[in-house]
């Protein structure tokens, strides 16, 4: 995978490129890639959430890269497989910054920026949102709704035990626990793979300085942290889509609804036959509103 150096440390990302077949490169410092207005023309960015990496998203990038730029950065948030440099800010603030950072340094600008699961992108929001053109906010914690669910709420109290989040951890080795409703079971409607719950969590699983990591953003955030970031989402300009999974049983279609509320020029719609993960349970028509709201919006303006 490519990757990038930032002030935390070495980030991984995939890059699709551009739809008409024409060469991104690896490298940050590569050609421009604009339309010649000097805005990347068609670029969405997928932002994963904590214990996930690129590949929750890979449905998804199919069904969008005939028509966009795919672009998604492995946030180090569990999977990540590089570990971050010890004294870096990996609150949730701390997070929000090395997203902004990460767009910078690929010199991405009015991007469609996707959300899923964690808050990260709401917390760039008159903050550091410069380069985002329209923001899209599928099922995530956000207002009073976190820790989310019970599986947010055992993870914190875990992380706060000294060895908690290593024996808690453990039971992403057994298929059955992870298909509880209590764990990832409960985040989609359908099974997931066990591969790809391998994929994710080996790093957690044989790495302490991932566990340092995770630990740091776990315990870096609180609902004071999430609730002030709303308050930033009245002054958002652009165009926005919160796109909620329909039979979401970790993150309130109540919270959906006041994201949408809260933004001016947001909308609301259910993601039908999909839990928390939209993306893996209905990848087709998350893209297909995906694609209906971009049409239908121009960057940067409401």
């Amino acid at each position: 995978m490519p990757e990038v150096e930032l002030s935390a440390g070495t980030v991984e990302f995939t890059d699709t490129g551009e739809p008409d077949g024409s060469t991104t490169g690896s490298a940050p410092d590569g050609p421009d890639r604009s339309d010649g207005s000097g805005t990347s023309a068609g670029t969405v960015v997928l932002v994963h959430g904590l214990g996930f990496d690129g590949s929750v998203w890979d449905a998804l990038v199919e069904e969008l890269r005939p028509d966009y730029r795919v672009v998604v950065p492995v946030l180090p948030i569990g999977s990540h497989r590089t570990p971050m440099r010890p004294d870096a800010d990996l609150s949730a603030r701390g997070m929000a910054v090395l997203l902004a950072e990460f767009l910078d340094r690929l010199d991405l600008r009015d991007v469609t920026l996707v959300q899923n699961d964690a808050g990260t992108a709401q917390l760039l929001v008159g903050v550091r949102d410069e380069r985002v053109g329209r923001l899209v906010l599928t099922s995530c914690e956000a207002l009073e709704n976190y820790p989310p669910g019970f599986q947010g709420r055992t993870l914190h109290a875990a992380a706060r035990v000294p060895g908690g989040l290593f024996l808690l951890l453990q039971s992403f080795r057994v298929p059955f626990l992870v298909r509880m409703g209590s764990s990832l079971g409960g985040m989609a409607k359908r099974p997931i793979p066990f591969e790809l719950v391998r994929r994710w969590y080996r790093p957690l699983l044989t790495s302490g300085a991932i566990r340092r990591d995770l630990r740091k953003f776990v315990l870096g955030g609180s609902r004071d942290t999430y609730l002030k970031a709303a308050e930033n989402l009245a002054a958002f300009d652009r165009p926005a889509l919160v796109a909620w999974g329909a039979e979401d049983r970790m993150m309130p279609h109540r919270t959906g609804r006041r994201l949408a509320e809260l933004l001016p020029d947001g909308r609301y719609v259910e993601i039908p036959d999909a839990g928390t993960l939209v993306q893996l349970d209905n990848p087709s028509a998350l893209a297909e509103e995906l694609r209906r709201f971009i049409a239908s919006t121009v960057p940067g303006r409401p």
